[in-house]
């Protein structure tokens, strides 16, 4: 009954200073989906929520480090977006985490019947946090993949996570310096438009 969240949102997307221009003239229409089997939320259109600047360090990143995307950065920017999440798997929401448990019971059950291995989340190199996401993105894929198969069950508009990266902000700290809320869109029309965030006036206090 509250899978529908109220209220428009604005998300950011790091990417190559061309692809933003391209997207917001319209020469293109749409950004292209992710569509790896180590997706964080699953396949989908990724934005940060509400954060500029997380978007463009990941953009910057990219750019230091060619070799952790097929898209090629040299003039870092951010592109934003107004979304509607729609009918969404909030996995910020208890009755979506109990939902997960049940998309891993059933990759586990595969296991068992048919000896098919389960998929890991893996770190990168000496990295602690988990970018190698291939559990993740089974599972949710997997309650994607429930949805289609049973007609009496909406299919998800977009999926919605937290996740805590990044070294502790201090000692024994409970935040780390890269937490963000992530979003992947499933469904395109939850994009109500895009546009090129503006530079804040400094003549004036940020309401």
């Amino acid at each position: 009954m509250y899978s529908k969240r109220a209220g428009l949102i604005l998300g950011f997307h790091g990417c190559d200073k061309s692809l933003r221009d391209k997207v917001v003239t319209q020469t293109i229409s749409n950004l292209k989906p992710s569509v790896n089997d180590y997706d964080w939320l699953g396949n989908g259109v990724y934005f940060w929520e509400n954060s500029y600047e997380r978007a463009l360090q990941y953009a910057k990143d990219l750019k230091k480090n060619p070799h952790k995307s097929t898209s090629n950065i040299t003039s870092p920017s951010v592109l934003g977006a107004v979304i509607d999440l729609g009918y969404c798997l909030d996995l910020l929401d208890s009755e979506y985490l109990n939902l997960l448990r049940v998309g891993y019971d059933f990759i586990k059950s595969l296991e068992k019947e048919y000896g098919l291995p389960i998929p890991e989340n893996k770190p990168i190199g000496k990295q602690q946090d988990l970018l190698i996401r291939k559990l993740d993105c089974a599972v949710i894929e997997t309650i994607h993949q429930f949805n289609k198969e049973f007609e009496d069950q909406q299919e998800f508009d977009s999926v919605r996570g937290v996740f805590f990266e990044g070294k502790e902000l201090y000692p024994n700290a409970g935040f780390k310096e890269k937490n963000h809320i992530q979003i992947a869109i499933r469904n395109p029309n939850c994009i109500k438009g895009y546009f090129i965030p503006r530079e804040r006036d400094e003549k004036y206090s940020k309401p």
